[in-house]
């Protein structure tokens, strides 16, 4: 992942809508675009959030850079979450967790939010985000707001339909898919709690 710009970390931080209490930046770890954690901790200004996802790995591996990455984002700043794994989170003392948009259906989320003081969930629709509402999760990663290299042809929201479910939704909403300089800029008069991605390029 390159370093995100000082073009979009500047509009990030216009962002009207912003939580006191969280980062204005979470980068997702992702296994075929971004797959050296510590690579792209190095890129993340101070204060910014990491979810550590590399589902696919053998679990004595996945522990391992998992491990590696939360002591790298602690040296760093950075707020340090892991996605889909309350023991691993928990084994790690990660500062938070990120739950896949199924795990917000059960009683995960709620043990979830018995542990860590920060939490946040994947959404795609209005249901998702009045599920992850109810359930007192922290924010919302609400995707995709725009066309993504991750899942190229699907369809996206658009700036007009993330503004309204954003506007609505009864927690903190951050913006995913297809966020860049161009991109970031349309988001500011929005009620984007900040952003997130794999990756932020120039666009």
């Amino acid at each position: 992942m390159a370093r995100p710009s000082a073009s979009l970390m500047r509009s990030v931080r216009e962002m009207g809508a912003k939580a006191p209490h969280l980062p204005d930046l979470l980068a997702l770890s992702d296994e075929a675009r971004a797959p050296d954690p510590l690579a792209t901790l190095e890129n993340l200004p101070a204060g910014s959030g990491y979810i550590f996802r590399h589902y696919t790995l053998a679990k004595e591996e996945r522990i391992k850079l998992a491990r590696e990455a939360e002591r790298a984002a602690r040296r760093r700043g950075i707020f340090f979450l892991v996605a889909g794994d309350l023991g691993l989170a928990t084994h790690l003392r990660a500062d938070g967790m990120h739950l896949p948009e199924w795990q917000v259906k059960r009683g995960y989320a709620a043990r979830a939010l018995e542990r860590f003081a920060l939490v946040t969930c994947a959404a795609h629709s209005a249901e998702a985000l009045v599920r992850a509402g109810r359930a007192g999760l922290d924010a919302a990663l609400l995707s995709p707001v725009f066309a993504t290299q991750s899942h190229p042809g699907a369809k996206t929201l658009g700036l007009l339909r993330f503004a309204s479910l954003a506007e609505e939704a009864a927690l903190p909403v951050y913006a995913m898919g297809g966020v860049n300089d161009k991109t970031v800029r349309r988001l500011c008069q929005t009620k984007a709690a900040g952003i997130a991605g794999i990756g932020f390029t120039a666009g």
